[in-house]
């Protein structure tokens, strides 16, 4: 009796080193980037990526800020880039910017702060009345707001910029969800990074990016980030509302599967421990 428990026991234990030491192996060909590019030896240049400024839509909020000689002058315009929660219910004025420091508010998901782009396309700023900007640059948008400014200011310089350009990411990588950009000029890898990088069961080679077009479909593309030529693709830089998702790969179910094995082997090992002593007694 105590000699098959002595086997029985190692058999076990050798079993359960050999699946704790399997599942803890993990292959870098499958975890990393741009495998295309030589570890070592002269580096070709990546080709540059193309990237147009994206279109300003209904429901975007813009941060419009007017600076002049005298910062009372603008006080107004520049106080009502009010802080709009996504219900709508509640508004906190921010404060007035100064003409000597250009700053911007902190981009915040919940409490984006600016000028909402209405159903019909346009803003109302103070002084200036409404303005219509939807299917415009934030470029274009600037010249537009800077040529009305002329008519009330001396001289105004006008900066223009999204409070809201928000992408979402998820799936497999260590923290999905909503994010809002400091910028409209943003990859594909920006907004990983953002989401604290694929988990090393993400399918590198079969990300998934779904577009947002203006009538409101959406199209579907598939990103592989193993090779470097992506970096040059018309998709590398992100518009509004762009969705990646990172699929899991076949390394996943096999870890869960894996795990799940080891855990019935400690509970098999120690329910025959348990009737070994009960039989014992």
């Amino acid at each position: 009796m105590r000699q098959n428990f002595t086997e029985r026991r190692n058999i076990y234990l050798l079993l359960f080193l050999f699946l704790t030491l399997f599942s803890s192996c993990a292959s870098t060909k499958n975890t990393k980037y741009f495998q295309d590019i030589p570890d070592s030896g002269r580096l070709n240049t990546i080709s540059k990526a193309s990237f147009t400024e994206p279109k300003i839509q209904n429901d975007d909020i813009l941060t419009v800020v007017i600076q002049t000689v005298d910062p009372q002058a603008s006080a107004m315009i520049n106080s009502g880039n009010v802080s709009t929660t996504t219900n709508n219910a509640a508004s906190s004025v921010m404060p007035a910017l100064s003409a000597s420091s250009l700053s911007f508010p902190t981009p915040n998901l919940n409490n984006p702060a600016g000028y909402l782009v209405d159903k019909e396309g346009t803003i109302t700023i103070p002084v200036l009345g409404k303005i219509k900007v939807t299917g415009l640059t934030t470029t274009e948008a600037r010249e537009l707001i800077r040529t009305t400014a002329d008519k009330f200011y001396n001289n105004p310089s006008v900066t223009v910029r999204y409070a809201n350009f928000k992408v979402n990411v998820g799936g497999e990588v260590l923290k999905p969800g909503s994010y809002i950009m400091p910028n409209e000029k943003v990859s594909v890898l920006d907004a990983i990074t953002m989401a604290g990088d694929l988990t090393i069961y993400g399918k590198r080679e079969n990300v998934l990016l779904i577009r947002e077009n203006l009538d409101g479909t959406r199209t579907p593309y598939r990103i592989n980030l193993k090779r470097s030529d992506f970096m040059s693709s018309p998709y590398f830089y992100l518009k509004q509302n762009d969705y990646i998702y990172v699929e899991p790969g076949k390394g996943k179910a096999a870890a869960t599967d894996m795990a799940q094995a080891r855990n019935y082997t400690i509970a098999g090992s120690i329910l025959s421990i348990i009737a070994i002593i009960l039989t014992r007694k």
